[in-house]
């Protein structure tokens, strides 16, 4: 039977990495994101959608319905960074951060809910390190990422009962667009963007940064039913060993 998945953010690192490979793998994989975004491998169904929207959430799984009656895997991995104090941030700047990050979680699984329980599938929300070790001036999507890991127990719990299973996988520093982007913004006198990154992986216990294509795979292990059919619940941190670390050592 074929297994359908729907990864929000597929435009980006994250996303782009595990929709090519749940498509070289095997599933029917639907993209969304809300910009218009690179081919895709041949077979992935490209939907351009805006997930924090309630509306453009509706209509995207009025669609899917009309594909297939179960979507197996559920990948919420849209997400945005807006780097700055607390006390420079607007009310709008913080709204949407959590409506991109939090809000569409609740939004999908809300809306996918009859075709994941047709299927016994998993929803896999892709969090960040930040729910549990931060950095300054990144508030908002700290506490956006934290409340996910929160809202990943609390849908595990509720979903369970209809064979749902619901992890979360909260990534380290990764090799993509949001990565550059927050270390662009620092200001390191003389220091290109890779002597940046390549300062930001010795600082790991791996000495390096992640590549998407690692995270993927870490997203695909707990969407299959097969390899993670024991596994709700729970937070997986994937981040080379960095919060293994004391910050005194």
């Amino acid at each position: 039977m074929t297994r359908w998945a729907l990864i929000t953010g597929a435009a980006g690192g994250i996303g782009r990495a595990t929709t090519e490979l749940f498509a070289a793998e095997g599933w029917r994989t639907v993209a969304v994101d809300r910009r218009e975004a690179e081919p895709f491998p041949a077979g992935v169904l490209f939907r351009k959608a805006d997930v924090s929207i309630p509306e453009d959430v509706a209509a995207l799984f009025h669609w899917l319905a009309q594909q297939t009656d179960r979507l197996a895997a559920l990948v919420n991995n849209a997400a945005v960074q807006i780097c700055k104090p607390l006390v420079d941030m607007s009310v709008q700047e913080w709204d949407t951060v959590m409506h991109s990050n939090l809000r569409s979680a609740f939004l999908t699984a809300k809306h996918g809910h009859t075709l994941l329980r047709a299927a016994a599938g998993a929803i896999v929300n892709v969090s960040s390190v930040h729910a549990v070790a931060t950095s300054r001036d990144i508030a908002a999507y700290a506490a956006s990422k934290g409340g996910l890991v929160a809202l990943t127990r609390a849908m595990a719990l509720e979903l369970a009962p209809d064979s749902i299973r619901v992890n979360a996988v909260l990534p380290g520093a990764v090799d993509t667009p949001m990565l550059h982007a927050g270390l662009s913004r620092q200001h390191v006198s003389g220091a290109s963007l890779e002597e940046r990154m390549a300062d930001l992986g010795s600082r790991t216990v791996m000495g390096r940064v992640a590549q998407p294509a690692e995270i993927a795979q870490t997203i695909l292990f707990l969407a299959d039913g097969t390899r993670a059919s024991f596994v709700t619940g729970q937070a997986l941190i994937v981040d080379g060993g960095a919060t293994a670390r004391l910050s005194t050592e």
